[in-house]
């Protein structure tokens, strides 16, 4: 079984999240990242670009170039398999962070 590093779920589900919003080219993902994370999340190039097309080959991204400003950019939108993924990965999101929670910040019961 292959194994993803531990940043490549988090990636993939903001991703997925952004493209929803709107179609968008990797600069432009990049770009609305930065934005919403309040500047904390400057991810390279280079982390962006494997997701997308991890993504793309998994069904859950098409793409297709387009002139933008005179350049040539893939803009990606999101599938109905990648609408689904994006519905599934946000609830394991919330559940992941929520036990993540309860570990750090201790749970009701907690006796240690």
């Amino acid at each position: 079984m292959k194994r993803e590093p531990m940043l490549a779920g988090p990636i993939d589900l903001m991703v997925l999240a952004v493209v929803d919003r709107r179609p968008s080219h990797g600069y432009a993902i990049l770009s609305a990242l930065r934005l919403k994370s309040g500047g904390r999340l400057d991810l390279a190039e280079g982390t962006i670009y494997p997701a997308l097309y991890r993504l793309e080959q998994a069904g859950y991204l098409a793409s297709d170039a387009r002139t933008v400003s005179g350049r040539s950019r893939r803009t990606y939108r999101l599938t109905r398999a990648g609408r689904t993924a994006l519905r599934e990965r946000r609830r394991a999101w919330r559940d992941l962070v929520a036990s993540m929670d309860a570990i750090v910040h201790g749970a009701a019961g907690d006796h240690g």
